[in-house]
């Protein structure tokens, strides 16, 4: 039998894990827009709407598994050479994290794990998995494709009116006991008529694309990767051929491409002084893509009038991070895709999954990031060969 290595984020730290919820029920649907089916595994054993994605919540998983034998631990604890991930890593056939308390499969940690079969990430996006050397290893790497995109499309409208209107200085004001109406709104424009780019327009561009059109805003998109022509009429749509050319023209950007080699520290002191002063960047994609650095200078200098996302690198952010403390952010912790109604998404996905693996049938393409020594799936689309996981050891540093 196989043993399951699932690292998943804390439970509440108030109250502890949830006895009630605000609603009794969440909204179903059946297909996402592109037409792929949801997840859809033989059962589950949970109800949606649960916290499934913190320890006690433990994706719903742990009657499936251990009715089939298996051995499958929990924890939290993944950074470091002392963590129960690492103490448990060496005998382990496949692990299971997700990107938002991600255990990052170093090149390191991949030759310490002899057993390792596969790694599956609850969500979207497996950059913490060293792609190269899971390659070479010859693992799958698997992703639930489009489980939460929509989830993290209206996290990047939110944040984007959030900035424009300035909107957390002035519930700061509420809070604090004030009323002083000028500080308030010195700082806060209308989005209509701006100019609004994403980098990337897949599943999650696209979705944001479609939901900030009735704003009445000029919207633009670079992908190499070019939309349908009928898409691009029906949203008018502006594409760009260079992330270079659509950030000269805009107001607000944001980022929607994957992790790698290419795109890493993409938003660095040179592509950011190409924008237009007082531009806007909503980061939801990795936190890596941007020079972590270069972010907080351009804020200070008042290039970029605003940041927000809810991305870092490393993950969970050190508490000494510099996006905590700059100004003119509105940064939150990766939540995104992890609403409750993610969740139950990501969790069936997972399910089927696991139920494809040890029942020896196909994992649906569309999960595969990599497949028998090459990308492979949304991988083959949307990734390039290497490693971004350098630097994520700094992860140790965050103390709760």
């Amino acid at each position: 039998m196989a043993k399951v290595l699932c690292v998943l984020y804390d439970d509440p730290a108030n109250g502890g894990y949830p006895t009630s919820y605000a609603r009794d029920t969440i909204p179903t649907i059946s297909r996402y827009p592109d037409g792929q089916t949801l997840p859809t595994p033989h059962a589950i054993d949970f109800k949606p709407g649960q916290l499934l994605g913190s320890v006690t919540g433990e994706l719903g998983l742990r009657k499936y598994l251990e009715g089939q034998g298996h051995e499958f631990v929990v924890t939290s604890d993944k950074d470091g050479p002392n963590s129960e991930f690492e103490k448990h890593l060496h005998d382990a056939e496949i692990v299971i994290s997700q990107p938002f308390w991600p255990a990052y499969l170093t090149a390191e940690r991949i030759a310490k794990a002899p057993k390792l079969k596969m790694a599956l990430t609850a969500g979207i996006g497996s950059d913490h998995v060293d792609l190269q050397a899971a390659m070479d290893k010859g693992l799958s790497v698997v992703e639930i494709t489009y489980c939460n995109s929509n989830s993290v499309a209206e996290h990047i409208v939110m944040q984007m009116l959030s900035l424009v209107r300035n909107y957390i200085p002035s519930y700061k004001q509420v809070i604090d006991g004030g009323w002083n109406i000028a500080d308030c709104v010195s700082r806060s424009y209308d989005i209509e008529g701006m100019h609004v780019g994403t980098v990337a327009a897949g599943r999650i561009g696209l979705r944001a694309l479609r939901l900030l059109k009735p704003f009445d805003v000029h919207l633009h998109y670079f992908d190499r990767h070019r939309l349908p022509e009928s898409v691009e009429k029906e949203l008018n749509l502006t594409w760009h051929d260079s992330v270079e050319s659509m950030v000269k023209v805009v107001d607000i950007v944001t980022i929607n491409c994957p992790l790698h080699p290419e795109t890493e520290h993409l938003f660095n002191d040179e592509m950011i002084s190409k924008m237009k002063k007082g531009s806007y960047i909503v980061n939801t994609a990795r936190g890596k893509i941007c020079d972590r650095d270069a972010i907080a200078r351009a804020l200070k200098s008042g290039h970029l009038a605003g940041y927000a996302g809810d991305v870092w690198f490393p993950q969970p952010a050190p508490q000494d991070h510099p996006w905590r403390t700059m100004p003119n952010h509105g940064m939150t912790p990766h939540i995104s895709g992890t609403s409750l109604s993610a969740q139950a998404r990501y969790a069936a996905g997972v399910r089927e999954v696991l139920e494809c693996y040890f029942e020896n049938r196909p994992i649906r393409n569309e999960y595969l990031v990599v497949k028998d020594g090459a990308l492979a799936g949304v991988g083959a689309h949307s990734y390039s060969k290497g490693n971004a996981t350098k630097g994520s050891e700094e992860a140790a540093k965050f103390k709760k």
